[in-house]
């Protein structure tokens, strides 16, 4: 996985948060190695890796502040409620690519 892929689909230029994405593509690849109990990354999941990537990026924001969700709009006396977005990631990344990544998960006794 490269940072320059990611940068792209974040739609991100320059260099500043190289680190950042580093950082989110090695956690990325850990918890899907973690949770299939595999050594390294299958071709197939490449494309999921990056998504996963992606989300934790918008969700978690690692070296910023958490972004906010519209929870609730009223136009009556007008009132809208914010949620911390990272609640969306509360089951982990593995959220919404379990069915993705069960294909290659083994078994560990």
């Amino acid at each position: 996985m490269e940072v320059e892929i990611l940068k792209i689909l974040l739609g991100i230029s320059g260099n500043e948060k190289d680190k950042i994405l580093e950082f989110i593509l090695e956690e990325t690849k850990e918890t899907i190695l973690n949770y299939c109990n595999i050594d390294a990354l299958p071709e197939g999941l490449t494309n999921t890796a990056y998504r996963m990537a992606m989300d934790l990026y918008r969700y978690d924001r690692p070296g910023g502040t958490a972004p906010v969700a519209v929870t609730s709009i009223s136009e009556g006396d007008t009132s809208t409620s914010f949620d911390n977005a990272t609640n969306y990631l509360q089951d982990g990344i593995l959220k919404n690519y379990k069915r993705q990544l069960n294909r290659y998960r083994k078994l560990r006794w």
